[in-house]
């Protein structure tokens, strides 16, 4: 008989068995007391195709870039002159250059342009790069002397002069000679997401067409196979299966609609800690999600704040490498009307209510 003396009980050990969160430390890609230190960003494929394929993502990055640059540059007429005469490519403008660098820093943190000169050194162009094709160089006392681009088909090296490239760089950290890419901070978000609405997917496809278990009244091979593909192609089709009372009997195997942990809230929770990652509110991108006007001037308000710092950052870089002064205006500001609406509301308040104003007449 087995023993039931409570005095019996023991306790096992659990430490180290649960699932602790940890981050690993990073250091810095800066200057690291060689000649030269060199940094090529090697994950862009990886970065690019996340933006491609990514819907929330593209949403996001692209209402940066197009906010960012907002109505277009303002500047004095011969920045004007200068700036008309920028193509790009052929068919680009100044605006789109910027827009497109913002595009490109966001995805993969930093955009790189060739600033292309005529024979008096006066500049005639600027041709958005490659980020995978431009390796930054960097002497000891960590100072950018040059950048490297290898071609992508004969994979020639050109060498450009610090003054010969347009460098945008997205949350430059400490001594690092590079940017930081948005989609490193959300890449778990979108895997998450994205794995939600996988699951979602097949679990919808499983209300719809539950799977049927067959016991099939037989063990022979050429049977089997013809049943399974009488089966398959009825249930493919729609169509009625009619089978010998006897030779088969049929257990479905249904979802029922409670069964399982609805992801749908998951899946929300996740879209939204993605748009407070990216700095993004989902209004901005055309969300529908219910909101007070008050919160949603809150938040209008949150991210012109976030653009005007950046356009800051692009108005500065300009003069810096380009030598011309710019100012980027900015789309449409709520911050007027959210004052006059304050205003407003204290001339409300400090009016006296008519049985206070009777009471001492």
């Amino acid at each position: 008989m087995a023993e039931t003396n409570i005095s019996g009980t023991e306790y096992g050990n659990l430490s180290g068995t649960g699932t602790s969160y940890s981050v690993d430390p990073v250091q810095t890609d800066g200057a690291t007391g060689q000649k030269e230190t060199e940094y090529i960003n090697s994950d862009w494929a990886q970065q690019l195709g996340y933006y491609k394929k990514i819907p929330e993502l593209k949403a996001a990055i692209d209402a940066k870039a197009t906010w960012t640059v907002g109505k277009g540059f303002i500047a004095d007429e011969m920045s004007t002159l200068t700036l008309d005469i920028i193509k790009g490519n052929g068919k680009d403008t100044f605006n789109t250059i910027l827009e497109n660098m913002i595009r490109t820093y966001n995805i993969g943190g930093d955009s790189y342009a060739e600033i292309i000169r005529d024979d008096e050194g006066a500049m005639v162009n600027i041709k958005p790069l490659d980020p995978s094709t431009i390796t930054i160089i960097m002497n000891t006392k960590g100072l950018i002397i040059r950048y490297e681009q290898v071609g992508k088909i004969n994979k020639n090296l050109k060498k450009f002069k610090p003054i010969d490239i347009f460098h945008l760089s997205r949350n430059r950290v400490a001594d690092e000679m590079h940017g930081e890419s948005l989609i490193d901070a959300v890449e778990e978000i979108i895997l998450m997401r994205n794995e939600a609405m996988s699951d979602m997917r097949i679990l919808m496809h499983r209300h719809v067409k539950p799977i049927t278990v067959f016991h099939l009244d037989t063990d022979d091979a050429d049977k089997i196979s013809e049943f399974k593909a009488k089966a398959d192609k009825a249930t493919d089709k729609g169509e009625n299966l009619f089978i010998p009372k006897g030779a088969v009997e049929l257990d479905m195997q249904a979802v029922a609609s409670n069964a399982t942990l609805n992801p749908l809230p998951w899946i929300e929770s996740l879209n939204n800690y993605f748009f407070q990652a990216t700095g993004v509110p989902d209004i901005i991108v055309g969300g529908s999600k219910s909101l007070t006007e008050a919160s949603s001037k809150i938040a209008y308000l949150a991210f012109q704040q976030t653009i005007e710092e950046e356009q800051l950052y692009i108005e500065e870089s300009v003069g810096q490498q380009l030598g011309l002064l710019i100012n980027l205006e900015f789309p449409a500001s709520l911050e007027n009307e959210m004052l006059s609406d304050n205003k407003k509301d204290g001339d409300m308040s400090t009016q006296p209510n008519e049985t206070t104003a009777g009471v001492g007449q």
